[in-house]
C-alpha cells in the first residue's frame, strides 16, 4: 500500500470514527456542548432548493443511471425493425415501458422513505432515527469516496450483477406489468448503492416539526428524483442519443459519485453536529 493509499484510508477510517462516536453520544456533538446556551444551535431546518438540488443531484447517481441505461440498450436490441412506422411503434413501446419501469422507482422509493421517515419519527427520543439514518448515510458517503480513491482496495459500491443480468435479460414480450415489477425490484435492490443522499434527506425531514411538511417535501424529492431518467429516457429512444447518454455516463460516473459521496459525508456530519 502506497503512502497516499494509507493516508485515505487513515482519514476515511477517522471520519466513520467521529461519526460513530457521534452517533452513540461517545463523542459530544456542537448541539450538545452548546445546549446550555439558549438558541445558539437550533434543530437543523431543512429548505425546498435543498430538497430540489438534492433529489435532481440524486437521479444521476450511477447506479440508477446505469441501469436505466441498460435497460433501454436491452430494449432497442430486442425491438428492432426497419421503416419509420416500425421505428414509431418502437419508440412508443420503449417510452411506455420506461415509463412504467420509472413510475415503480417513483412509487418504491416513496413508499420506502415514508416508512423510514416513520421509523424515524418513532425512534424521536434523542433524535436516535436522525442520528443512525446520518450514520448510514455517511458510511455509504465514505464508501464512495473509497471507490474514487482506492478504486482497486475493497468491494465497490454498486448495483449487484444479477439485477444487471435482469435488466440485459428483457424481451420485446414483456409486459408494462413485468416492466413495472422489474422496476419495483431493482429498486430495493440497488438501495445500499442509490440510498445516500436519500437516507441523509429522511433523517433530516424526520427532525422536523411539521409532517405534512415533512411529507410534501419527500414527494417533491422523489419527483425530482425520477425527473433525470425521465429526461434520459426521451432522449434514449433514439440510438444517438442513447450514445451520447452512455459516453457520458462513462467518463463522468467517478466524478459524480466522488460529488455524491463528498457531499453526503457533509450533510450527515452536520445533521450529528445539530440534532
Amino acid at each position: 500500500m502506497t503512502l497516499r493509499s494509507a493516508l485515505v484510508v487513515f482519514l476515511l477510517a477517522a471520519v466513520a470514527a467521529l461519526s460513530v462516536g457521534m452517533t452513540a453520544g461517545w463523542l459530544q456533538s456542537p448541539s450538545g456542548l452548546m445546549s446550555t446556551i439558549p438558541g445558539a444551535i437550533s434543530r437543523p431546518q431543512i429548505t425546498l432548493p435543498t430538497i430540489i438540488f438534492a433529489g435532481v443531484f440524486d437521479g444521476i447517481n450511477p447506479c440508477a443511471f446505469t441501469l436505466l441505461l441498460l435497460f433501454i440498450t436491452a430494449l432497442m436490441a430486442t425491438m428492432g425493425g426497419s421503416g419509420a412506422d416500425a421505428m414509431a411503434v418502437t419508440r412508443r413501446r420503449m417510452l411506455f415501458n420506461g415509463g412504467a419501469f420509472i413510475a415503480a422507482i417513483f412509487l418504491t422509493y416513496l413508499l420506502l422513505g415514508t416508512g423510514l421517515m416513520q421509523v424515524s419519527t418513532i425512534l424521536a427520543q434523542n433524535h436516535l432515527g436522525a442520528r443512525l439514518g446520518a450514520l448510514l448515510s455517511i458510511l455509504l458517503g465514505l464508501w464512495m469516496l473509497k471507490d474514487y480513491f482506492l478504486p482497486g482496495f475493497g468491494p465497490n459500491l454498486a448495483a449487484p450483477r444479477r439485477i444487471a443480468g435482469r435488466v440485459r435479460g428483457v424481451d420485446a414480450a414483456a409486459s408494462t406489468l413485468t416492466m413495472f415489477g422489474l422496476g419495483a425490484l431493482i429498486s430495493l435492490c440497488t438501495v445500499p448503492c442509490s440510498g445516500a443522499v436519500y437516507i441523509a434527506i429522511i433523517s433530516l425531514l424526520a427532525l422536523q416539526d411539521n409532517f405534512v411538511l415533512s411529507y410534501s417535501y419527500l414527494l417533491i424529492y422523489n419527483v425530482m428524483f425520477i425527473l433525470p431518467l425521465a429526461a434520459i429516457l426521451l432522449l434514449a429512444s433514439s440510438r444517438r442519443g442513447l450514445n451520447r447518454l452512455a459516453r457520458w455516463n462513462l467518463h463522468h460516473r467517478d466524478r459524480v459519485k466522488l460529488g455524491l459521496g463528498g457531499g453526503v459525508v457533509v450533510l450527515g456530519l452536520t445533521i450529528l453536529a445539530t440534532a
